[in-house]
């Protein structure tokens, strides 16, 4: 198995998923190749929570051009993270005073 921070790569904090952390669901950009268990492994090993259930999704690439040269952006992979009841929030903005 990866070491667990390859298949978390980071956090995706958008309005929307500041919305769904109320109800303790958490979206992440994850490693194309991993599946469900191995991230559910991981963000177990990273923030010590239990996790309840994983969604995860291929997002395509986007048509860019810059003057006449075309491509694409690159193909990723996201996972929305639900966490138990029992679990404590994730904190990734943590105040140091």
């Amino acid at each position: 198995m990866k070491n667990a921070h390859d298949i978390i790569k980071r956090p995706i904090i958008t309005e929307r998923t500041s919305e769904l952390m109320v109800a303790k669901r958490y979206v992440f950009e994850v490693d194309m190749r991993a599946n469900k268990t191995a991230i559910k492994q991981a963000i177990e090993a990273i923030f010590n929570v239990k996790v309840a259930s994983v969604n995860t999704m291929r997002v395509p690439g986007k048509p860019k051009r810059q003057g006449r040269h075309a491509g694409y952006t690159s193909e990723w992979k996201k996972a929305i993270v639900q966490l138990t009841e029992e679990s404590n929030e994730l904190e990734f903005f943590e105040a140091s005073v």
